[in-house]
């Protein structure tokens, strides 16, 4: 423990009162929450990433509390983003397994899940979560400042300390919402612009494609040039080597799963079909073996980080002072037994004993690992994915083991990996809440409880939104297709029926080790081979951006952080609309507002767009903007 932690003075002394916990604080914060956790959910179950609210949350409740209500209060900044990202977090936990079941659902295999069957999933995973984390604070954020920087909460840190001298920098993020709100509204509301571009190439037997969605280009922005070419890069070798090589050399061959011909379905497809028959299993194999591989490098730090924790807290010690005060250990504890128990017993949540009990080991061995891997590496870099993939793999196997197949097994299984995912994700979100909060003297137990309202709320609204995009477009569309559910689906099913195209997987597992040797990082180019090429292309127009951008600010006054707060509102204008579009077509109204049959710009309108988005991204990366100085975002592969 460095010594100077005991010298370390928050921004507001511990003896000072100031608004925190407030009615303003708490109504903004659930509505970011809501906001953000439905921006996330749209665009996680649509390209497979998502983006932090933290910083996002915080700028606009600088705008909000201090130019609209003239208030000066960092403490209710504070409280905001910290409610608000607990929205986003539990979405991107949520997203990454949940859509399973639809698609289980529509293939027969089970009901469909009810609303209060995914918020109960939801809401425990987020509750847990929080509380597995509480009892690590002491350890990890006052014990260990200065030796784990906490990238996202100090970044987040000093965001709200620039507002301090102005919130000019929300108006940044509520030009990017309403921009990217409007092209939305211009290609899939009135539908007078496509959203996708593509140009065969007959010589390659394969297509090049690009979306022009504002999202995709905001997600190659934030990830930066170098994340996003590496998933250009699995693109391009899923549809210019290998979907090729498979026209090229299969010929009249049937390969499973496939129950046609190679140069039928080319002939009635297109690279379309190669793809969806034979690349998407090799890219889940790769995936999976680059979440798994990504865990097992870390193996030796999570042993490591998980011991000193506990010795940690071993040595915690309550505190009189109001920067020290958690919730009451007993409030911890009792509410930890009462989501194991209504895991177990409720009848809306198909979860056994065994899966309750593996609920309570993952959970807390992952919910510590989380913690404090996000100290050390940042939360870009915590392997979720791999954690999420270990326990549907244990789950799966033990469930099987004990006589609980079929669909209940996978149900089962299922529901253990949505628990788990999410408890990991909200106790990485948490922890860097706390540090934001330690640097800044906010109260710690006050803190927890707007994690735990963020957690409740989202739930219930995260149930709304599957609902919702399923019924509008379904999941497993080409609108939604859900990649990371989709491959924990494919994972579930192969462990219970054995059916998967296991030679396909393998050879994905395979192409994850040659690009491991490579000393390339593996999930990204991993989820470009695993998504359609068109996702891949606009995400790296947006890091090519912000290559230049990076470039320029070294002789220049621009800053990236205006750039990344643009892109994250950005983000949520494109998933707000999305939700709102899902909703008219629910309805029955999105047919009546088509404009397509009176205007068509086609392909050429649809790459002006994409140009003219480019370039606005572009300009307002660059602008000057004191309140984003610090500002750094992260992306949840996961």
């Amino acid at each position: 423990m460095s010594e100077n932690n005991k010298e370390f003075k928050p921004y507001i002394p511990a003896e000072k009162i100031t608004p925190e916990f407030t009615f303003t604080s708490i109504g903004i914060g659930i509505i970011l929450a809501i906001v953000f956790g439905a921006a996330n959910a749209y665009l996680g179950v649509r390209v497979g990433m998502t983006i932090s609210a933290s910083i996002p949350a915080a700028v606009i409740s600088m705008g909000v509390i201090r130019i609209v209500m003239k208030k000066d209060s960092v403490l209710e900044s504070n409280m905001v983003q910290t409610i608000g990202s607990a929205g986003e977090s539990l979405a991107s936990g949520a997203i990454f397994t949940l859509p399973a079941i639809f698609l289980w659902a529509k293939e027969g295999v089970t009901g469909k899940p009810s609303l209060i069957s995914i918020a109960l999933i939801s809401l425990c995973g987020g509750v847990l979560g929080v509380l597995f984390m509480i009892p690590l604070r002491n350890a990890l954020i006052v014990k260990e400042h200065g030796v784990l920087p906490y990238p996202e909460g100090t970044a987040c840190a000093e965001v709200l300390l620039a507002g301090e001298h102005g919130g000019s920098s929300a108006k940044t993020v509520f030009a990017g919402m309403g921009i990217a709100s409007f092209f939305k509204i211009l290609i899939d509301a009135v539908k007078v612009i496509p959203g996708t571009v593509a140009a065969p190439i007959k010589s390659l037997k394969t297509v090049i494609s690009t979306e022009v969605y504002p999202a995709l280009v905001a997600v190659g922005y934030i990830c930066g040039a170098k994340i996003s070419a590496y998933l250009l890069a699995g693109g391009v070798l899923g549809w210019f080597v290998l979907i090729p090589a498979i026209v090229t050399f299969g010929g009249d061959t049937v390969i499973f799963p496939a129950t046609e011909s190679i140069s039928k379905l080319y002939a009635e497809g297109g690279a379309d079909a190669i793809w969806s028959c034979y690349i998407r299993y090799i890219g889940a194999g790769m995936v999976a073996a680059g979440g798994i591989i990504s865990l097992i490098k870390s193996m030796p730090l999570i042993a490591s980080t998980f011991k000193s924790s506990l010795k940690s807290m071993k040595g915690s010690k309550g505190s009189a002072k109001r920067t020290d005060r958690d919730l009451d250990m007993r409030v911890v504890l009792g509410g930890i037994v009462v989501c194991v128990l209504a895991l177990w017993l409720l009848p809306d949540v198909p979860v056994s004993l065994l899966g309750a009990a593996l609920v309570v080991v993952f959970g807390f061995f992952f919910s510590t690992v989380s913690s404090r891997m996000v100290g050390l590496v940042g939360s870009s870099n915590n392997p979720i994915s791999g954690m999420a993939i270990a326990t549907l793999l244990v789950s799966a196997f033990a469930l099987k083991a004990t006589g609980t197949t079929g669909s209940a097994g996978m149900m089962g299984a299922i529901s253990i990996g949505s628990i788990i995912c999410i408890i990991a994700a909200m106790a990485g979100d948490t922890s860097q809440d706390l540090k934001t909060g330690f640097i800044l003297g906010a109260t710690p137990k006050k803190q927890q409880i707007g994690e735990l309202i963020g957690a409740v709320v989202s739930a219930f609204a995260i149930g709304g939104v599957l609902i919702l995009l399923d019924k509008a477009w379904g999941f497993g569309s080409s609108t939604i297709s859900a990649p990371q559910a989709t491959l924990m689906k494919m994972i579930v099913e192969g462990v219970m029926d054995g059916k998967l195209p296991w030679g396909l997987i393998a050879i994905g597992a395979f192409a994850a080790v040659t690009v491991e040797l490579l000393e390339i990082p593996v999930l990204p180019v991993a989820i470009g081979l695993y998504l359609p090429l068109e996702l891949s292309t606009p995400i790296m127009a947006g890091g090519i951006i912000r290559w230049i951008v990076d470039k320029k600010k070294k002789s220049s006054e621009g800053d990236a952080g205006s750039g990344v707060l643009f892109c994250s509102g950005m983000i949520a204008g494109e998933g707000l609309v999305g939700v709102i579009l899902a909703i008219l077509a629910v309805v029955g109204v999105e047919g009546k507002i088509d404009l397509s049959k009176y205007v068509d710009l086609g392909s050429i309108g649809a790459i002006i767009l994409l140009v003219v988005l480019c370039v606005l991204t572009y300009v307002f990366a660059i602008k000057k903007d004191k309140g984003s100085e610090s500002s750094e975002a992260k992306v949840e592969e996961e």
